[in-house]
């Protein structure tokens, strides 16, 4: 469970792809910001080197849900302001973190503009993919993240997560699918708190 709250406290490095041009942040705002529904699978390395898989949904604004595959059970899920992680096979009640103290703020807000995010510290380009940095200005201690983008069409392929205590967690993206209805139902952390998660 640790791991997993790695991933949304500090929440979005290259893929290689065929990208040749380093992205702007208007450009890379310009994609998120048109980025309306999204579903797609997800890998994850842990820093203990096993891989976690699952399905990790979008609706924007303001709304996410990763969702592991067995034998994890964990669902994480951000919505109305707030992420809550819920490990079902834990007795402890499920955690919850401000939205906004987390970079997914940066993917989920409804009118995106990186170039005034405070969130974000570095943008750099490595030759295939343009990585924005990005950590809490407040907190600068707790780690950053790193989001990959790709051209050609403009793709968010990944993040690496750099924690508080050296440690570091990879989620690689798949083919993601776009444009799809996807129902308020499937993001609210009650239903799935209660059992009734759809």
């Amino acid at each position: 469970m640790k791991l997993v709250r790695i991933v949304v406290l500090l929440c979005l490095c290259p893929l290689s792809a065929l990208a040749a041009e380093k992205l702007s942040l208007t450009e890379i705002s310009t994609y998120l910001n048109g980025l309306k529904t999204a579903q797609g699978a997800f890998t994850q390395i842990n820093d203990d080197g096993t891989i976690s898989t699952g399905k990790l949904s979008i609706l924007r604004p303001g709304r996410m849900r990763f969702e592991y595959d067995p034998p994890e059970q964990a669902l994480v899920i951000a919505a109305a302001s707030a992420v809550v992680i819920i490990d079902k096979k834990s007795n402890q009640p499920p955690e919850t973190y401000p939205l906004e103290r987390t970079p997914l703020s940066l993917i989920l807000g409804r009118n995106i503009n990186l170039n005034t995010a405070s969130m974000v510290t570095g943008h750099s380009f490595d030759g295939t993919a343009t990585i924005v940095t990005a950590q809490d200005p407040k907190n600068p201690e707790n780690g950053s993240i790193q989001m990959s983008f790709t051209d050609n069409p403009v793709q968010l392929r990944q993040w690496i997560v750099n924690d508080a205590n050296g440690g570091q967690t990879t989620v690689i993206l798949g083919d993601f699918a776009t444009g799809m209805d996807l129902p308020g139902s499937l993001f609210d952390a009650g239903r799935a708190i209660s059992g009734r998660d759809r």
